[in-house]
């Protein structure tokens, strides 16, 4: 394996609350996948704190993915294209989508991330892996 790209992101808790507040409530609704918003729906039922922070991470998350993988949020990478859902010991892991996970298979692209927050911040770290030599060519997709 060999490093494809590093992307790391620290998000303020209280800049996502105001968006939050400004949206009422959709900009969850708009960068969560169907997963993380059910995971979502439900820790901000037990606690507004643990909702808003489940979603500060989830964002951060999605922005270090971005950089790792190289394109920032334009297609095929989109809010709702990946996920960062939690094994069953804890640890987090990304999960792609429709052509953004075609996109990864063409350039045998892995992840691995780690997630983390406090009061005040979410930081997220993206390592993205290839199995493909620097010289080798990503596989186009079949049409």
């Amino acid at each position: 394996m060999a490093i494809y790209g590093i992307g790391t992101d620290i998000i303020q808790v209280s800049r996502v609350a105001a968006v939050m507040e400004r949206t009422e409530g959709r900009f969850a609704q708009r960068v969560l996948g169907p997963d993380e918003l059910a995971v979502y729906e439900a820790r901000k039922a037990r606690s507004e704190k643990r909702g808003l922070a489940y979603l500060c991470t989830r964002f951060s998350a999605k922005e270090a993915f971005s950089k790792a993988i190289g394109l920032g949020i334009r297609m095929p990478m989109t809010w709702r294209a990946v996920q960062t859902l939690n094994a069953p010991g804890g640890k987090p892991y990304m999960v792609a989508s429709g052509e953004l996970a075609q996109w990864l298979e063409a350039r045998g692209i892995t992840t691995q991330v780690s997630i983390t927050d406090e009061q005040d911040y979410a930081v997220s770290f993206v390592v993205a892996e290839t199995d493909r030599p620097a010289d080798q060519p990503a596989a186009q997709p079949v049409r």
